[in-house]
């Protein structure tokens, strides 16, 4: 067993919350990597691990899957226990834990009240944040919260509105699936409707494609996949409330549109499972993560939150 941190496994549905409110190739390949993903969890359907004995299946955000890519080469390397991993929407990976055919959930959102009632048992592996993409050329460098706000709900609807050109705007949203659009729904429309004219995409390489290639196009994506080492398009972020989304602002606390990142399991984890879970969160992934893009949970950084969720819980964090 590899000498790793002691970490918390959240209870069903407790709430883990940050305090006060910066990629690998992996990560930059999980476009493609999705949809192969995807196959093989079609084809394992029914077929998770305590069946098996030799194969972990995980399933979910196409946002985490990088993380989970890199960990299951290693857990591999190191076990000989094969882990499929697929990009299927955090929804359908959750759905996927609850019926039995997948080992662990990956999301880009919390539990929902009614998915918090089971015994899905939450572990946070990450933090990320969600950088507002718009194309190159558009002049405009940051939107007010509100101003978001007013887009995505159909209410602004030309950038000369914002400080742009006469330009119409492009809202480009996620599926109802996707984690990263859950995340964004709370953190920035805050109960207020999404257009319902919106173009709706089912994953962050799409988003970024389309956002890419249309001038007046506005989109939301993990900032990690803001550059990309597999394409020559670009996309630029936009700083919200005057707070640019780089990795250093999400981890401070100042870049506001940003979540946690989960694995889910049905009731405790346990033998493999468990080792997996371990090495996503040990000393030994934590770099390989910040690498990738993403946040991981240092020591300090993970006792701090853990010890708010206790007193949160009104119990021990311990």
């Amino acid at each position: 067993m590899r000498a790793s941190r002691r970490h918390r496994v959240y209870g069903a549905g407790a709430p883990v919350k940050r305090g006060a409110p910066g990629a690998s190739v992996t990560r930059r390949g999980a476009f493609a990597l999705a949809g192969v993903g995807l196959m093989a969890a079609l084809g394992l359907s029914g077929c998770s691990s305590s069946e098996d004995g030799g194969v972990l299946t995980v399933a979910g955000s196409t946002t985490v899957m990088p993380i989970a890519e890199m960990a299951a080469e290693q857990f591999e390397e190191e076990t000989g226990t094969k882990v499929l991993v697929s990009g299927l929407g955090s929804s359908a990976g959750i759905e996927a834990v609850q019926n039995g055919t997948a080992d662990i959930a990956t999301s880009s959102r919390g539990l929902t009240e009614a998915e918090a009632a089971t015994d899905l048992v939450t572990t946070v592996v990450a933090l990320d944040g969600i950088a507002v993409i718009v194309n190159d050329d558009n002049p405009v460098s940051g939107l007010t919260m509100d101003q978001l706000r007013s887009i995505y709900a159909g209410e602004t609807t030309n950038w000369s509105e914002v400080g742009g050109d006469d330009l119409q705007i492009l809202v480009v949203n996620r599926d109802e699936a996707s984690g990263t659009r859950e995340a964004f729904k709370k953190i920035v429309m805050d109960g207020t409707p999404f257009d319902r004219s919106a173009a709706v995409l089912p994953g962050t390489g799409q988003v970024r494609d389309v956002v890419s290639r249309t001038a007046g196009a506005i989109g939301y994506i993990s900032i990690g996949f803001v550059a990309s080492d597999f394409t020559s398009s670009t996309v630029k972020s936009l700083a919200i409330d005057g707070v640019a989304a780089t990795e250093e602002n999400v981890e401070n606390g100042t870049y506001p549109v940003s979540r946690d990142l989960y694995f889910f399991t049905k009731g405790d984890p346990s033998g493999k499972v468990e080792d997996y879970i371990e090495l996503v969160l040990s000393d030994e992934m934590s770099q390989t993560i910040r690498d990738a893009g993403y946040l991981p949970m240092s020591d300090a950084s993970y006792q701090a939150r853990a010890k708010a969720a206790g007193a949160e819980e009104g119990g021990d964090a311990s």
